[in-house]
């Protein structure tokens, strides 16, 4: 029989060979290249039932070629195997969902999308859930900070029906424009639209141009758990599983007739559904001095101009629309 080379491709099929052969369960994993002579000595016993492949690994006849491998010394199931699986694991070549956040570059657990450590605590599960709608009230830096961990973390994100969206300002939050669509002017049939979306993205973060009846509703809602995406709604929705808004803020920086807006001290309440509805309540920078998006330590204060939701909302979209730069 000839021995098979095993590139980068093969090294991922191999790995999935592995869980799925073993039985092993695993919220979320961050697969490494293996060592060469691990690659090796794992492919031999793995793919002892393969015939010689016509076509590159992954595809239908390739996948269709993976015989069930015999049972021999080292295959699934023997002390040998699943010794030396353990090193493989203990090697750093699989990592666990709980070692990944925001940043790492992979999605951290196939029913989250983590968000911004100052943004844990008002989420059920720490984090947003696939499947799920959040409503964030009014448009404003709450729906870029929401947005900026899962796209940190590998996910696409899609902003539909928001023309003020300014991009410096995104990037500025923390939204790699790389991975972020921008849909200004849904149209007419903006619900097909954004049906549309969520098959193709992680994330859509939505402002619909008009308040959707029940009917529409319910279409999207049953799209966003069949395609496993977050809708995040720049507003009111009805039913939404979370809610969060701003109810008060303090700017830094405005003085009498002078000054630049350097920093927002921001009051954010969060509900829900189920065991989210009681109240939760945090202060976050939104943004801090050094634009980023940080809880408020305790007798943290600032000097600096107080604005109800309403002047702080009129101040924080101008701040959003003249960062596009």
């Amino acid at each position: 029989m000839p021995r098979l080379r095993i590139g980068r491709a093969e090294e991922l099929d191999l790995i999935e060979y592995l869980f799925d052969s073993v039985l092993m369960g695993a919220a979320a994993a961050q697969v490494m290249s293996l060592p060469e002579e691990d690659v090796r000595r794992w492919s031999e016993p793995v793919l002892a039932g393969v015939a010689a492949p016509a076509k590159a690994a992954g595809s239908a006849a390739f996948l269709g070629g993976v015989a069930a491998p015999a049972k021999v010394a080292g295959s699934p199931g023997s002390a040998a195997f699943l010794g030396g699986l353990g090193g493989i694991l203990a090697g750093d070549a699989v990592r666990s969902g709980g070692d990944i956040g925001a940043g790492s570059g992979v999605l951290a657990d196939a029913d989250l999308l983590p968000v911004l450590p100052a943004l844990r605590e008002l989420l059920p599960g720490g984090a947003l859930q696939r499947g799920s709608v959040v409503a964030a009230g009014g448009w404003n830096l709450l729906c870029l900070a929401l947005a900026a961990g899962p796209v940190a973390s590998g996910a696409w994100c899609a902003a539909a029906g928001l023309p003020q969206l300014g991009v410096r300002a995104a990037a500025d939050a923390g939204l790699d424009p790389g991975r972020l669509l921008l849909i200004p002017d849904l149209g007419p049939n903006w619900p097909q639209v954004v049906a549309s979306l969520l098959d193709g993205c992680d994330l859509v973060l939505l402002s619909p141009p008009d308040r959707p009846s029940a009917q529409v509703r319910r279409k999207l809602e049953a799209a966003v758990r069949r395609h496993r995406a977050v809708l995040l709604v720049a507003g009111e929705w009805d039913g939404a599983q979370t809610r969060l808004r701003v109810t008060s803020q303090e700017w830094a920086g405005i003085g009498t007739g002078h000054g630049r807006l350097r920093a927002r001290m921001a009051q954010v309440v969060a509900d829900g559904r189920g065991g989210w509805s009681r109240p939760r309540v945090r202060r976050l920078w939104l943004p801090g001095p050094d634009g980023s998006v940080t809880m408020v330590a305790d007798g943290a204060a600032l000097t600096c101009a107080t604005a109800g939701t309403d002047a702080g909302g009129d101040l924080a979209t101008a701040w959003l629309e003249t960062s596009a730069g």
